[in-house]
């Protein structure tokens, strides 16, 4: 499955893939840096319910926001992270497999510790305005 999408209608999109990919909850988010994948991954909180502010985990590692509904929503950056073994220092595993939603930037550093389970979706810049997404059903 493939969206594209202008960044005006990011939410749309969000909205979109969470109706396609509801039976997931771990997603590995592949793309440059640059290419949107946090920005993907705040369109997706909002239209998820999170009220509170949303932020790169790019220092945190791993930033856990609250839906509406008391789901949680786990955003974890592991971009300065070496291997897997800081990842799991940094608790990564507990999140990946809490049953809670997941949206991992940089899975390649760690690509041992997902579950079988995992949604691999590449985000693309088509331009300074349109991304393209991809998901690997």
């Amino acid at each position: 499955m493939e969206l594209i999408f202008t960044l005006d209608k990011i939410e749309s999109a969000a909205t979109k893939f969470a109706i396609a990919t509801a039976a997931y909850k771990v997603f590995a988010l592949e793309g440059e840096m640059g290419a949107g994948k946090t920005t993907f991954v705040h369109a997706f909180c909002k239209v998820a319910g999170v009220t509170d502010n949303t932020s790169s985990p790019t220092f945190s590692i791993i930033n856990q926001y609250i839906t509406q509904q008391q789901k949680i929503i786990y955003h974890i950056d592991l971009y300065r992270l070496k291997d897997e073994e800081e990842a799991l220092q940094a608790g990564v595993e507990d999140c990946l497999f809490s049953g809670n939603t997941c949206f991992v930037e940089w899975p390649q550093k760690a690509p041992g510790i997902f579950p079988d389970t995992t949604l691999h979706v590449s985000i693309t810049s088509i331009d300074m305005n349109t991304r393209k997404l991809k998901i690997n059903l």
